[in-house]
């Protein structure tokens, strides 16, 4: 069982399957959205995914994306995309242990900051990872 929330308290979640994936994304929207150079995601499907206590409010930042956060705080929470609906990325440092989900690839590094060097030996894929 992963468990976390956001920085406040407010927020409180848990995860209940084994990850499939885990990322360290790159993209401009993540970037923005966090304001952080970087953002580590963990995927797991929607079912095994849920809030237990407080509401999150969620945005939508492209055509297909929407991104939940905590309204108090601003804790970036998750990311659910049209394109896939059978996943939920929750942000992996949202989580009561951050250690449980390491990264296992970098993604969107062609659109990542220039001063961000990766020196861990995971994969790392220009765009997104492959399917």
């Amino acid at each position: 069982m992963l468990q976390g929330g956001c920085f406040c308290g407010a927020i409180r979640y848990e995860a209940d399957d084994t990850p499939i994936q885990a990322t360290a994304c790159h993209c401009s929207i993540c970037r923005r959205t966090s304001a952080a150079p970087v953002v580590a995601w963990f995927t797991v499907k929607p079912k095994a995914f849920r809030i237990v206590s407080g509401q999150p409010k969620s945005f939508r930042s492209s055509d297909h994306a929407t991104r939940a956060f905590c309204p108090s705080c601003g804790t970036p929470l998750t990311f659910q995309s049209a394109r896939y609906p059978d996943e939920i990325d929750v942000t992996t440092c949202s989580l009561d242990d951050p250690e449980q989900v390491p990264p296992r690839s970098h993604t969107w590094r062609a659109s990542g900051v220039s001063w961000i060097k990766s020196a861990d030996g995971l994969a790392a894929y220009p765009e997104k990872r492959p399917e």
